[in-house]
């Protein structure tokens, strides 16, 4: 089992990727981001392009993205649809053309709570996007990270919601947006611990984590009846929720996981609040820690190669 020990980072989760960066030199750097023009993906590009790092974007509307960045310098947008092999593919071969070397890969867009959608093969449409696309890409762009560099996935404490359902991961006998939201985050955590055990010997090291509740474009399946319903905002609107981060809050924990110095030599590890969390058993409040079958080993194993199977992408299938 992974050790899940807080390392006392100075950080809190009032800290905003401004915060977290303030005193680091990353000029010469380079990150990828999916979807780093919006909601989170866009305060961590905002914060990363400050510290002096280009930052490559890939977002499945170029035009929107070119709008939403258009303030920022030392930006490349390159187009990507995470529910679509081909297109991770496509941008693969962009990547490898242009020869960038990445220092950071945030995995960083992601959908929640939406309608029953099928993608590919018939796959669930947030297990697809949320882990598929992110495996796919990683995968295919190995090659193109640096040795020292760090892949960080951007779960969720919604994995809380489900462990991988090994009986019904494409929900073929029924719909639950919630559970299948959980899943899919659960599948971020246990990527990256997977990741991570390959990848240590190059010195490519992944972390997962949980941002915390912010007001984002994931929300928009949600009506305002549900998010209400869960004290979220009131009848009109507003929020009332005194726990919801600001975005640069929110975006805070991703960028520390990729650049903070704390986490060198440290790797498959899951975060909240700009530091490792503990497991979840070792609190009393719900939603807090990582559940312990998301940093399970054999449970991260048993998904690397049922992924590597459903798509036939494995950059380590000689191990």
């Amino acid at each position: 089992m992974t050790v899940q020990k807080p390392v006392k980072s100075g950080f809190n989760a009032s800290s905003t990727a401004s915060d977290v960066l303030r005193g680091l030199d990353l000029t010469g750097q380079t990150a990828f981001i999916t979807g780093g023009h919006s909601g989170l993906g866009l305060e961590a590009t905002k914060a990363l392009t400050t510290a002096g790092v280009h930052v490559v974007v890939g977002a499945r509307d170029v035009e929107s993205a070119a709008r939403n960045l258009s303030e920022l310098d030392n930006i490349t947008i390159f187009p990507m649809d995470l529910s679509d092999i081909a297109s991770i593919s496509s941008l693969a071969a962009l990547v490898s053309a242009n020869r960038y070397q990445f220092d950071y890969v945030l995995c960083n867009a992601g959908i929640m709570a939406c309608p029953e959608c099928r993608v590919g093969s018939g796959w669930e449409s947030q297990f697809a996007t949320n882990h598929i696309g992110h495996f796919v890409l990683v995968n295919l762009i190995w090659n193109n990270i640096r040795s020292g560099g760090r892949v960080v996935c951007v779960s969720s404490a919604g994995h809380h919601n489900s462990p991988i359902r090994w009986d019904d991961i494409q929900f073929s006998t029924g719909y639950d947006k919630w559970l299948a939201y959980g899943q899919s985050k659960t599948a971020n955590v246990l990527f990256a611990l997977q990741l991570d055990n390959y990848g240590k010997d190059r010195d490519i090291r992944a972390f997962s984590l949980h941002p915390g509740k912010i007001f984002t474009p994931l929300q928009r399946h949600l009506t305002n009846e549900e998010m209400a319903g869960e004290g979220w905002i009131d009848k009109e609107g507003n929020p009332i929720d005194p726990t919801f981060k600001s975005t640069a809050q929110g975006a805070a924990t991703e960028v520390w996981a990729a650049t903070n110095p704390k986490l060198n030599g440290l790797g498959g590890l899951y975060c909240e609040d700009c530091d490792v969390a503990a497991l979840a058993s070792e609190y009393s409040e719900p939603f807090i820690g990582v559940c312990e079958y998301a940093v399970d080993p054999a449970e991260a194993l048993k998904l690397w190669k049922f992924t590597a199977n459903l798509t036939g992408v494995n950059a380590f299938s000689d191990r």
